[in-house]
C-alpha cells in the first residue's frame, strides 16, 4: 500500500509539476506569437486615443510576465515535494542507499531546472513585447504631434 503510495506521489511531482510547466510554456509562447502578430496588424489611424490603443495592445501581455514569473516557484514547489518524497522512502525503508537518495534528488532537482527553462524565455518575451509597445506608442505620439503641427 506505502509503495503504490510513494509511486502515485512521485507520478504526481513528476507528470504533474513538468506538466503544468510545459503548459505555461506552450502558453506563454503562443501568446508572444500572437501578440507579434497583433502588433504587426496595427494601423495607427484606427485608434482615436492612445489610450484605446494602449489598452489593445498590452492583451495577454500580464499573462506572459506572470508565466515567466510564477514558473520559478512551480518548479520549486516540484523540488520541494520530491525531496519530501525521497526523505520518505528512506525513512520507510529504513536503510540508506545512496543511489536512491541520488536518484530521487536529481528527479526532484529536475523540476526546479524546467521551472527555469519556462521562466526565462517568458522573461524575454514580456521584454520585447514591452519595447514593441513603447514604440508603437511613441509613434503614435510623433503622429499626434505631425498632424496638431
Amino acid at each position: 500500500m506505502e509503495n503504490s503510495w510513494l509511486g502515485m506521489a512521485h507520478n504526481a511531482v513528476d507528470y504533474g509539476i513538468i506538466g503544468v510547466l510545459v503548459m505555461m510554456s506552450i502558453v506563454s509562447l503562443w501568446l508572444f506569437i500572437e501578440r507579434l502578430m497583433a502588433y504587426k496588424a496595427v494601423r495607427l489611424e484606427d485608434y482615436g486615443t492612445k489610450e484605446e490603443l494602449e489598452l489593445d495592445l498590452g492583451d495577454n501581455v500580464s499573462t506572459i510576465a506572470t508565466i515567466g514569473s510564477n514558473a520559478p516557484y512551480v518548479g520549486l514547489l516540484g523540488t520541494v515535494l520530491g525531496i519530501m518524497i525521497t526523505f520518505y522512502s528512506l525513512g520507510d525503508v529504513g536503510a540508506v542507499d545512496p543511489k536512491k537518495i541520488m536518484t530521487g534528488l536529481a528527479l526532484a532537482l529536475k523540476a526546479t531546472a524546467m521551472g527555469l527553462v519556462v521562466a526565462i524565455p517568458s522573461i524575454v518575451f514580456y521584454n520585447i513585447l514591452l519595447r514593441k509597445m513603447e514604440r508603437i506608442l511613441t509613434l503614435w505620439d510623433v503622429n499626434a504631434h505631425k498632424n496638431r503641427g
